[in-house]
């Protein structure tokens, strides 16, 4: 019997070549996005061989697109903003309005009518999340008062695009009619932000209240199923519902599940539960987005190519770089954030893909929107790689005047010490323990909210992953007497585990895990010990039944 396997051979295809293309772009030190959109050029309709169906794939890119901005909605911080909010709310604001001007420029001299170089514009303007907080990741950027900075600026270049989804379609509708003009522009405006305030209204006094209140009551039936399908269900049906009771896009409403969802007490557990899933999608959708690049465009207008490139590196990263100096920070900090923003990333390909839709913004705007992006993320880390050794120079012959930092925590041990890696559950009942017993201890631990708690703790803490190099040289294990990997996740921990013991033979290493497979994996990539969780517990509690009346004769015998 003939099996119509359109979803299943996109999907496994897909995947597949993006894994590979995605990890290849990694070794290189390329952002992985990068191999994800030339999988979406391989399995595209512009080259031979395997040919993906294309509405299919847009299907499940609106799919990437709600769980994209769901996370990036459970991962908005209005303390983040509110700190550097004098220099990034109008440094943003300034920014976005000179690269839109300049890609606007560009679509007029290419003799586009107005609003298709306002859309192409307003898609160079706006940085990719992804490539910037992992270059600022990298390089110990994020609790800098610059990397604050670069974070509160890309929140509000967020906020500004999600806008910009909500009234392109009004702005488009009210021009595409007979009775296009200023009133019937303002009528169509006004009615859109009209519905998208009930939306938000109803989301800020029933949904701030509804959906903490279901996940915690999910949560408090142990079922870790029904918890991730708790999240999932909030995150696209408030999506849908918002499109189909209120017209807003899917966008925004799954913007604001995962902004409610922030405040809830179960946000860490909703973002872990909801992770694996949402980057699934998020690949299928930058794969999804890359079949739909003509890489023609490359030879047929190298010059608009060129131009775009030029748009995304060097004039919006100069606008910024002036709008920095201007607020009076030193030129370090402003070239840093001139180099975070010299690419672009998902909102565009969604502004993109809206535009296109809307027939307000030609199909090549996007192949160009597509080209500048794949250039601007290539780029990104040779640029970053330039500033370093400017910074490295500078510190060398003239110092920059220090730059104001999150408050600092305790000083890092530097011999004899402990390292803990994780402040988890484990890690934070651990690092104490030692510390009250006269161990010096150093935590590392790649979540903010941990790392601030062992500061608040008194126990020296460094933020990142414990399997890059240069956290883990921060933590001096050559000095260090013993390390444990108190992290549920094996793959890294593994990886940790080799990093160290080539760094330090001499050093005791000791890990949990979750089951016997994970500890024969542990123990063949280095750990010296490592200790079974649910193992340990039932030692305890056997311990502790022997030690009552009714079967202390048996401990005893």
């Amino acid at each position: 019997m003939h099996h119509d396997t359109s979803l299943i051979d996109i999907i496994a295809v897909g995947l597949a070549v993006a894994f590979i293309l995605g990890a290849l772009a990694n070794k290189l030190r390329l952002s992985p996005l990068v191999g994800y959109l030339i999988a979406g050029m391989v399995v595209g309709p512009f080259t031979p061989g395997f040919v993906a169906n294309q509405d299919l794939a847009n299907q499940l890119s609106e799919l990437g697109v709600m769980l994209l901005m769901f996370g990036v909605g459970l991962h908005f911080s209005l303390e983040d903003l509110l700190e550097v909010k004098w220099i990034a709310i109008p440094g943003a604001i300034a920014q976005i309005t000179v690269a839109t001007l300049l890609g606007w420029g560009l679509a007029w001299t290419m003799g586009w009518p107005w609003l298709n170089g306002l859309v192409f514009g307003l898609a160079l303007s706006v940085a990719s999340t992804v490539v910037l907080l992992r270059a600022l990741e990298e390089r110990r950027l994020l609790e800098t008062q610059r990397g604050k900075i670069a974070i509160g600026w890309l929140i509000v270049e967020d906020l500004v695009m999600v806008l910009a989804l909500v009234l392109l379609p009004a702005l488009a509708s009210a021009l595409g009619g007979d009775h296009g003009g200023g009133v019937a522009i303002a009528m169509a405006m006004g009615w859109t932000l009209l519905k998208m305030a009930a939306f938000v209204a109803v989301m800020l006094i029933v949904g701030r209240r509804a959906i903490p209140w279901i996940l915690a009551r999910i949560a408090a039936t142990g079922s870790r199923e029904l918890f991730t399908l708790a999240v999932l269900a909030i995150a696209l049906g408030v999506a849908f519902g918002s499109a189909m009771l209120f017209g807003v896009s899917f966008a925004l409403g799954a913007f604001f599940a995962g902004m409610l969802l922030n405040e809830s007490e179960l946000s860490h557990k909703a973002a872990n539960d909801s992770l694996p899933l949402r980057d699934a999608f998020a690949v299928l959708f930058f794969v999804s987005v890359g079949m739909l690049f003509n890489p023609s465009i490359l030879i047929e207008h190298p010059w608009q190519v060129l131009a775009t490139f030029l748009t995304i590196t060097v004039g919006k990263s100069v606008a910024a770089f002036f709008i920095v100096r201007a607020f009076g920070h030193p030129t370090g900090t402003a070239l840093t954030i001139s180099v975070s923003l010299a690419q672009i990333g998902e909102f565009s390909f969604i502004l993109a893909g809206l535009g296109v839709g809307l027939a307000i913004l030609p199909e090549t705007g996007r192949d160009l929107i597509l080209a500048g992006a794949l250039l601007s993320i290539i780029a990104n880390p040779f640029l970053f790689s330039w500033l370093d050794r400017w910074q490295a120079r500078q510190a060398q012959d003239a110092p920059q005047p220090a730059e104001a930092e999150l408050p600092p925590g305790p000083p890092l041990p530097s011999e004899g010490h402990a390292i803990v890696i994780g402040y988890g559950r484990v890690g934070s009942a651990l690092a104490p323990l030692l510390r009250d017993r006269g161990v010096p201890v150093l935590v590392i631990d790649d979540n903010r909210d941990h790392v601030e708690r062992a500061h608040a703790a008194g126990i020296p803490a460094i933020r990142g992953s414990a399997a890059a190099d240069k956290v883990l040289a921060e933590a001096h294990p050559q000095n260090a007497k013993i390390a444990v990997l108190a992290i549920p996740q094996p793959l890294e921990a593994g990886e940790t585990l080799s990093k160290l013991r080539a760094l330090n033979p001499s050093l005791t290493l000791l890990a949990r895990a979750h089951s016997d497979a994970e500890v024969k994996y542990l123990l063949d990539h280095g750990a010296d010990g490592a200790v079974l969780a649910e193992r340990e517990l039932a030692h305890s509690l056997t311990e502790m039944i022997l030690s009552t009346p009714p079967y202390r004769s048996l401990r005893q015998a």
